[in-house]
């Protein structure tokens, strides 16, 4: 019987991997790494770009009191839980105070740094609501965009139409530097108000944001929704409005923002040596020259 044939089996063939195979997904791998630490990037700059042009501060180092003016110290905008979101005063003007004004600091500090501008204000008279932002001084934190702003300047005009039932024709709006940009766009949208006073306005203001050297390696006009646009604002605006602009101001833009303004409107130029008289003597003018019943331009 014969023996059974052995089959032998060959060692099968090497793999062998293609060098353009592997120069592909190096390249790939690369990419993929490279698109990981951009896509970070993005979000690193989308979530702190808001520091390059708010300079919140939490302390606040001084009240009305310092200037020998009595106040309240208020909470308002209440969330669904009943928690208040923002923090400011209500300061009383005398009793035949016919206005009241929402005094709009600018984008560094807090309602602390600004009672001399306040102290001004009052002098005209005008009963005063002072107050921060989310983020700034004892209100609640989140962070500062043109958005969030806008939405607290509204939660103050409520407060006073709704807590304080005060007519919204008797209500003023005045604001400093960016604060004066986010007067401006609410007061376009609220034409049943008295006026408002605009000390300053930023010009761009966001384009500290954009000129950042971060910003080239990212797609920063699609991560900053804020655009501040002032002359947009302006040429929509219906209410009588009290422009300053100091020596220092940048009188091109101001004048190109003022010329859009169709309704009422007031300019003054303050020097810094008589930056406080010019201003007191102006708004003292201004508001009384004001009635509720006066929307037409002069």
């Amino acid at each position: 019987m014969a023996a059974p044939q052995q089959v032998q089996q060959g060692s099968s063939a090497p793999l062998v991997v293609s060098p353009r195979w592997i120069a592909a997904a190096f390249c790939i791998a690369v990419a993929g790494a490279a698109l990981c630490v951009w896509a970070a990037l993005c979000l690193v700059f989308w979530l702190g770009s808001w520091q390059l042009l708010y300079h919140p501060k939490t302390t606040i180092t001084q009240t009305p009191a310092s200037a020998e003016l009595p106040f309240d110290s208020i909470d308002f905008a209440t969330t669904e839980a009943g928690q208040p979101q923002l923090h400011g005063w209500w300061i009383p003007g005398p009793p035949e105070s016919r206005f009241t004004a929402i005094y709009l600091h600018g984008a560094n500090g807090n309602i602390g740094d600004v009672v001399p501008a306040v102290v001004s204000l009052h002098d005209a008279k005008v009963n005063l609501l002072v107050f921060d932002y989310r983020g700034y001084g004892a209100s609640r934190f989140e962070r500062p965009s043109e958005k969030h702003w806008r939405e607290d300047a509204e939660s103050a005009i409520r407060y006073l139409t709704e807590t304080r039932h005060i007519p919204g024709d008797s209500i003023v709006l005045a604001g400093s530097g960016l604060g004066a940009d986010l007067a401006l766009e609410v007061a376009a949208v609220h034409p049943e108000i008295a006026g408002v006073v605009l000390d300053d306005p930023a010009e761009s203001p966001e384009v500290v944001v954009f000129r950042d050297p971060r910003a080239r390696f990212v797609p920063a006009h699609l991560l900053v929704e804020d655009r501040w646009d002032l002359l947009e604002a302006a040429a929509t605006l219906n209410v009588p409005s009290l422009w300053f602009e100091s020596q220092m101001g940048s009188h091109g833009f101001m004048k190109k923002a003022y010329d859009e303004v169709d309704a009422r409107k007031t300019r003054v130029w303050t020097t810094d040596s008589g930056r406080s008289k010019d201003y007191e003597d102006a708004v003292s003018r201004w508001f009384d020259e004001l009635r509720p019943d006066r929307r037409s331009g002069d």
